[in-house]
This record gives structure tokens, C-alpha cells and sequence, in this order.
């Protein structure tokens, strides 16, 4: 396991452990970043495109091309 992937599992983990009043505090200031709010948003079209299209993307993929075009989104290529 890499080490970046082991950092994400600590930090998921710990996520996990919190009651759901500290989880819903971490989920609003997620959010309350515009970036990253859009690119949770992006993630999870993703998801939903990979259902319906059953074409497969990868998170890092789509966010790669997104940074190659310049694109605020690429979701349009995926549906």
C-alpha cells in the first residue's frame, strides 16, 4: 500500500470513529470549501455515470483530463 493510501485509510478510519454529530461538523466544513465541494459533487456523477453508461472512469482519471482542458467539469464526456 502506498504511503498516500495509507494516510487515506488512518484518516477514513478516524472518520468512521466519530460520533455523528462531530461527522456531520467535518461533512459541513467539507462542503463549505467551494473546490472541494465541487469536486465531491464531480465524484459522485461519476459514480452515477459508471452505472448507467457502465463505462468506467477513475476519480483520478477524470480529474487529470479536467486539469489537461482547463474544464471547471469533464462530466459531460463521461454521460
Amino acid at each position: 500500500m502506498k504511503a498516500s493510501q495509507e494516510t487515506a485509510e488512518v484518516f477514513f478510519t478516524a472518520f468512521k470513529a466519530l460520533g455523528r454529530t462531530e461527522k456531520e461538523a467535518f461533512i459541513e466544513k467539507m462542503i463549505s470549501d467551494n473546490r472541494l465541494r465541487k469536486d465531491l459533487l464531480d465524484i459522485a456523477l461519476i459514480e452515477e455515470a459508471k452505472k448507467v453508461k457502465e463505462k468506467s472512469i477513475s476519480a483520478k482519471e477524470y480529474f487529470l483530463r479536467r486539469r489537461k482542458t482547463g474544464r471547471t467539469s469533464c462530466i459531460q464526456n463521461i454521460v
